[in-house]
């Protein structure tokens, strides 16, 4: 009795993950950039929680908005020169007659397309924030964050 090599079916490589689902590294790139979204988001928590209570934070991989280049983007838009980074919906009504909590929505390919690693990620994950939150609060991002720079 012949045993195979646990290969794929053209001989190419091992059948299953190289490395166990229960390490970080496992995580799908999804998953890591709204891992990071928390980790950034933590702090304005802690700090805000009381006013940020009736707001949900929502990630989106591109913006599905109709913008014009020529027109002014919105103060409730984060962009890094036309482009989209981040938005703040109100609180309102959806189709249906429901309320609807404000949100905030952060797309996930324009910020890691700007971002080389982690660390640059991360960073522009918190400006983003604080200027979401700030806008959201009705206030100036250095009032949230001392050391924003816009």
């Amino acid at each position: 009795m012949h045993i195979r090599p646990n290969r794929n079916r053209h001989g190419r490589g091992v059948r299953g993950p190289l490395i166990p689902t229960q390490v970080p590294r496992y995580r799908t790139r999804r998953e890591s950039f709204d891992a990071a979204v928390l980790e950034a988001y933590a702090p304005l928590q802690q700090r805000f929680g009381r006013q940020l209570g009736q707001l949900d934070i929502a990630v989106d991989t591109v913006p599905r908005m109709r913008l014009s280049i020529h027109d002014q983007l919105p103060d409730e838009i984060t962009a890094d020169g036309p482009i989209p980074l981040g938005r703040v919906i109100p609180a309102g009504i959806d189709p249906s007659g429901r309320p609807t909590r404000a949100r905030i929505v952060l797309f996930r390919m324009p910020i890691e397309q700007r971002a080389q690693h982690a660390l640059d990620r991360q960073e522009l994950l918190t400006k983003v924030l604080t200027s979401l939150v700030a806008n959201y609060l009705n206030v100036r991002p250095e009032d949230i964050d001392p050391n924003y720079a816009p």
